[in-house]
Order: C-alpha cells, then sequence, then structure tokens
C-alpha cells in the first residue's frame, strides 16, 4: 500500500512495546508526588524544575539523571502506580502486548527489597488484564555492576521466576561488553529465562559486542542494534535466523543527534525484524505512537511499512506462535477496516 501513514492510522494500529524501561516512565508529576509523599528531597518543587532537570546529551549523562530520579520510588504501591500508569498510556496507544524491563539491582543497592521492585510491577502487570494489555516483565542486569551481583540477583529472583519472563542487559556499556556476563546468562537460560540485551548505539567497539551477544551469548533479541549494519555478515545472519531488533528512534535522536532511521530502513529492506518502541518515554519525549510518527513523518513512510514495524513488534515477542498469528490477523482486520473509510 503506497498511501502515506498519518498518525491517525499509527495511533489505532496493533502493536507490541518490546523496549520500555519501567523506570524510564516516571513523569514530572508523579516523581514531584512520590517524593512528597515519601519525604525524599530530590532539590525540585514544581513540574518545570522536574523537567529542566531531564537535560542530556549521551548515555553517560542521561544516567546521571536517570538513577537519582529512582530515589522516590520506595514501596511496592510506588512501583505498582509507576506500572500501571505507564500501561494505561500503552492502552490509550493501542499496545496490546507489552515486555517491560525493570532494574532491580538499582532499587537494591539503595535499600528497596528485591520483592516490593517485583511484586509491584507484577501486580500492575496482572491488573492491565482488565484494560486488555498483555504485559510481562524482562529483568535487568546492569552492566556497570559486577558479574557476582548478576549472579546474586538471579538467585535472589528464584522464589519470583514465575512473575518475570526474561532477562535483559542495560546500563552504561563502556568497558562492559557482553562477555562479562557470559556464565550469568548462561545459567538464566538453564532457568528457563528467555533472553535479550542491549547493544547501545555508536558505542566503544559497538559491533564487537554485537557479535559476542549474537555468537556466543545466542540472545533471542537485540535492543537497539542498528550499529549491525558495520557488518552485512551479521545483517544476514540476524535475517536468516529471524532475531529482532528493537529500535527506539526518539532517544536515539537525544543521545547521539540521530534516530538512526537510516540504519532502521536498511535492515528493513535486508528483511531484518526490526520494531519501534519508546525506550524511556518520560525523559526522551515521547511514547510508542510518537516514536512511530518520528520514524513516519521524516521518511514518508506508506501504511505498508508502518504496519511491518507492528508485525515485527509480535513476530519477535515472546509469545506462541497462535498468539502471533491472533494479532498478526488482527492488524490485518484493522488495515482493511482503515482503509475502507
Amino acid at each position: 500500500m503506497t498511501q502515506l501513514a498519518t498518525r491517525d492510522f499509527i495511533d489505532g494500529l496493533p502493536k507490541a512495546e518490546l523496549h520500555l524501561h519501567l523506570e524510564g516512565t516516571l513523569e514530572p508529576e508523579l516523581k514531584l508526588a512520590l517524593a512528597q509523599k515519601n519525604g525524599v528531597d530530590i532539590g525540585q518543587s514544581t513540574i518545570e524544575e522536574v523537567q529542566a532537570s531531564y537535560n542530556f546529551n549521551s548515555l553517560a549523562s542521561f544516567l546521571a539523571v536517570y538513577y537519582p530520579a529512582m530515589n522516590v520510588l520506595q514501596t511496592e504501591d510506588d512501583f505498582y502506580q509507576l506500572a500501571l500508569t505507564y500501561l494505561k498510556k500503552a492502552h490509550q496507544e493501542n499496545v496490546r502486548y507489552a515486555e517491560l524491563f525493570f532494574d532491580p539491582q538499582a532499587h537494591m543497592t539503595r535499600g528497596v527489597a528485591f520483592e516490593a521492585v517485583v511484586n509491584g510491577f507484577y501486580r500492575a502487570c496482572v491488573d492491565a488484564r482488565a484494560f486488555n494489555v498483555d504485559a510481562h516483565l524482562v529483568m535487568c542486569f546492569l552492566r556497570d555492576l559486577s558479574a557476582e551481583s548478576a549472579r546474586q540477583l538471579l538467585e535472589i529472583a528464584k522464589p519470583y521466576q514465575a512473575k518475570i519472563l526474561g532477562i535483559g542487559l542495560d546500563s552504561d556499556e563502556h568497558h562492559n561488553p557482553p562477555l562479562k556476563f557470559l556464565r550469568e546468562y548462561g545459567d538464566a537460560v538453564a532457568q528457563g529465562y528467555r533472553i535479550t540485551m542491549h547493544a547501545d548505539i555508536d558505542q566503544v567497539d559497538s559491533i564487537q559486542h554485537i557479535q559476542q551477544a549474537l555468537e556466543i551469548i545466542r540472545v533471542e533479541r537485540l535492543d537497539h542494534g542498528t550499529n549491525i549494519v558495520e557488518n552485512p555478515d551479521l545483517v544476514d545472519w540476524v535475517e536468516q535466523l529471524k532475531i529482532g531488533l528493537t529500535s527506539c528512534p526518539l532517544s536515539n535522536r537525544l543521545v547521539a543527534d540521530d534516530m538512526k532511521d537510516r540504519e532502521v530502513l536498511e535492515l528493513i529492506d535486508h528483511n531484518v525484524k526490526v520494531s519501534i518502541n519508546s525506550d524511556d518515554p518520560a525523559y526522551f519525549g515521547g511514547y510508542i505512537n510518537d516514536n512511530y510518527e518520528a520514524i513516519t513523518t521524516k521518511n514518508d513512510l506508506t501504511i505498508d511499512q508502518v504496519v511491518q514495524f507492528a508485525k515485527n513488534s509480535f513476530e519477535t515477542a515472546w509469545i506462541s506462535d497462535f498468539q502471533k498469528q491472533t494479532y498478526l490477523a488482527e492488524i490485518d482486520a484493522y488495515v482493511a477496516d482503515y482503509l475502507q473509510k
């Protein structure tokens, strides 16, 4: 279909979100409310002051803002409120399925119990079923902490494994290659977790890290990962294996002044299953439909191209083949109905 996609089309399109950090959905209004409730001095007293603090131009400067903001999250109910607020927004944007990253170590190192984090987030996922969003948790290792810390996290999580779908790896990639966590990823797979891993854009040794993630760790998905275009052989390989890449245009643009849209479209042309996601939307200025719109508007994408992103999101989700086919049929029905209007 050569008809150009519009925001109206994007808003109604069924989609999955596979790259979303729950801690990255902490909007200024909720941050202020939780700070007041929990008696946390965040150094800001207005929404405008909080918004002004969300200022960064690199991964490192973003993380320097991101982690201190988490201090307002103290109780299970805080984590529940954070996740449920995002999931209601996801429902409004017609996200039908979501796999949600969370960072327990960032909370445990400041004295919050693992149980409060996972139970709060999980309770929100359960309640989201009431408004037809199927959401699951992906527990991330912080790559700038030790491998031993990751091993301990896996051990702590064992009693809660039924509430956690997969394992991811995020935070500062510099000097923290995938192989640092080879043993921990092997243990995670042995315990039955699905596995993915961040390969952030334009990092030192990006292509080597991507190669480690794909060929040695054997991840099932690659988060960000658009530097893979530097190695055509790896591009061919992920296409053959149908490994998904989760791209986040708005966060790319604010960290690197480039949405990486050229790389995304090159990968789509090679039949690589790239999906569009929102990463840390409270910080990067847009939720999933804003990310779809940004790449669509800049590149005059057609309905067929935008639909491919949505279909890729379901095809690379950790769901059954029956679920995939059900969601894909839902997309086809939506498109047919939209074109008849």
